[in-house]
C-alpha cells in the first residue's frame, strides 16, 4: 500500500514492480492484494499497462484500515476481541486495561494516513523537493 502511495498519479503499477522494490515475493503480494482488493482498498487494472492502483486517495486511507483488513482486529489480547472468549471477564481488571491498550492503539492507526507515510518518506529522502543554492 506504501508502494501504490509512493506511486500514485503514475497509472496502474505492476505487482512484479511492486515485488521488486520492496523485496517482498509476488506470491504473496498476491495474496495480500486479493485481501485488500476484497476490502475495497485497492482496485485491479487488466492488459498491457495493468497492475493496481489505490481505490481512493492516500489522504482517505488510514495504517488501521489496511492493518484490519490483512491482520484482523487489533487488540493485545482476544479477551478484548471477543466477548465470550472469558468466563471472568466481568471480574477481570486486567480487561479494562487490555481494553485501553486496544483503544489507544486502535487511535493511533486511524490517525495516519498513507499520505502522511508518504511525506514523511520524501523528507527523509528529500524526494519530491527542489533545493535553490
Amino acid at each position: 500500500m506504501f508502494d501504490l502511495a509512493m506511486h500514485e498519479g503514475e497509472g496502474a503499477i505492476a505487482l512484479k514492480s511492486i515485488a521488486q522494490r520492496e523485496g517482498i515475493s509476488e506470491k504473496y503480494l498476491e495474496h495480500l492484494f486479493a485481501s485488500l482488493k476484497k476490502a475495497g482498498l485497492i482496485n485491479s487494472v487488466r492488459g498491457a499497462q495493468g497492475g493496481y492502483r489505490l481505490a481512493r486517495p492516500p489522504e482517505e486511507i488510514t495504517l488501521g484500515d489496511i492493518i484490519r483488513v490483512l491482520e484482523g482486529p487489533v487488540a493485545p489480547t482476544d479477551c478484548v476481541v471477543d466477548e465470550g472468549v472469558c468466563s471472568r471477564a466481568s471480574q477481570c481488571v486486567m480487561r479494562q486495561i487490555w481494553s485501553r491498550i486496544r483503544d489507544e492503539v486502535n487511535a493511533i492507526l486511524d490517525e495516519i494516513t498513507l499520505q502522511q507515510i508518504v511525506e514523511e518518506q520524501r523528507k527523509l529522502t528529500g524526494e519530491g523537493y527542489m533545493y535553490y543554492i
